[in-house]
């Protein structure tokens, strides 16, 4: 392989890397918590787009609880955009490569 050869593949790898990173960050990933009493949205830049709390869940007594959904609920949302990420790199990286 020549330098100019090499230069193409390095373009091009850019150019995929490019376009991923505008997929993702386009991407919307939803999860949830509590049997969908918790969802959140996440962009595939894990960004926090929304939450929803239904309102049978809050309670003053019990505000550990619905901090504990929450949090569960964003994890959830950030684990299923990591899938998602690996999912749309499947195609792009050599074989035995992991993320």
């Amino acid at each position: 392989m020549n330098i100019q050869q090499m230069q193409q593949m390095m373009k091009q790898a850019q150019q995929m890397q490019d376009r991923l990173q505008k997929q993702m960050a386009e991407a919307r990933v939803e999860g949830g918590a509590g049997g969908g009493m918790v969802t959140v949205v996440v962009n595939g830049a894990k960004q926090v787009l929304s939450l929803k709390i239904d309102p049978e869940v809050v309670s003053k007594d019990d505000v550990e609880m619905l901090q504990d959904l929450i949090v569960a609920a964003i994890n959830d949302a950030q684990r299923k955009a990591d899938d998602e990420l690996k999912k749309q790199m499947g195609g792009m990286l050599p074989p035995g490569f992991n993320l």
